[in-house]
């Protein structure tokens, strides 16, 4: 392992400011189940590593009704991932929080790091996604809100400035009537990085699909919306030939790459299996 400049943040502020001055190739570290296998294995450049870990509030999980769901930059996967609440109320993110990586992995990773990584195959990215999931950003002079939908610029890039940090993430309240899935296809049933992932979000009222958010995941260069598969749900009764006409859209707009994992044009058909079976599957959860 190359050797790396280890440094203690007791504040927001301290952290912000040592990664402001202490340049290029400084991160922060939380969980640091990608960092350090990435420094282990001579993956990353990393000169200055930035610990977090000590900074009151990063692990309060927090809900209000109005608000929604708010949890700090060191709250783990496996600890949302045990909260009723979550199992209730986000089911989509449960699924996916259960599908990342493993029990120990889940137990020191954080889901703002998953995030921040910015890979498309990330588990945790596209439920959030759906449900309209927003970034707390802080830096010494300034605190700012970023649509989740918004914070990805390419793979393994985010809007962050130098010396910003994510403190946390709020996900919308779901209403009475919605329905929330996310499907995962990989090679392996565990410890595997996605192929294709689909994250639905619906509201229905009075039998009618009122709204609707869906996700697709390793399928483009960031996590995608299907917005014109959106549009073609918004306002039916979810019907076998809508759910269906819905899905080969979402093929239409998906973007992906061949790679190690599969074709693109495997990974385009499952788009179309998947978000098909994720639809019935939130529909049937809004019941």
């Amino acid at each position: 392992m190359r050797r790396f400049d280890y440094h203690r943040a007791q504040t927001l502020e301290q952290a912000s400011r040592l990664l402001t001055d202490l340049g290029e190739d400084s991160f922060v570290f939380a969980g640091g189940t990608d960092l350090l296998v990435e420094i282990r294995e001579r993956l990353r450049r990393v000169r200055n590593v930035v610990d977090i870990k000590q900074i009151p509030g990063l692990s309060d999980i927090i809900y209000d009704e109005t608000l929604g769901l708010t949890f700090g930059a060191l709250v783990t996967a496996g600890r949302l991932e045990r909260l009723a609440l979550v199992r209730e109320r986000y089911p989509n993110l449960r699924a996916a929080l259960a599908s990342l990586g493993s029990i120990q992995v889940r137990n020191r990773a954080t889901v703002v790091g998953n995030i921040c990584r910015a890979s498309p195959s990330a588990d945790t990215i596209p439920p959030l996604i759906a449900d309209g999931a927003f970034v707390h950003i802080y830096s010494r002079t300034d605190m700012r809100i970023v649509p989740l939908a918004e914070f990805f610029t390419g793979p393994g890039r985010t809007v962050l400035a130098k010396g910003e940090i994510v403190t946390g993430i709020t996900v919308p309240p779901a209403g009475d009537h919605a329905g929330k899935a996310y499907l995962k296809h990989g090679r392996r049933k565990a410890m595997e990085l996605s192929t294709v992932g689909v994250a639905v979000s619906l509201d229905m009222e009075g039998g009618i699909c009122r709204d609707i958010r869906i996700a697709l995941g390793a399928v483009g260069a960031t996590v995608l919306r299907a917005p014109k598969a959106e549009a073609l749900l918004r306002g039916t009764r979810l019907d076998a030939a809508t759910v269906e006409g819905a899905a080969d859209q979402a093929m239409e707009e998906c973007t992906p790459i061949t790679n190690v994992r599969a074709s693109a044009d495997y990974r385009r058909d499952m788009v179309g299996v998947l978000t098909g079976r994720a639809i019935k599957q939130a529909l049937e959860a809004s019941a």
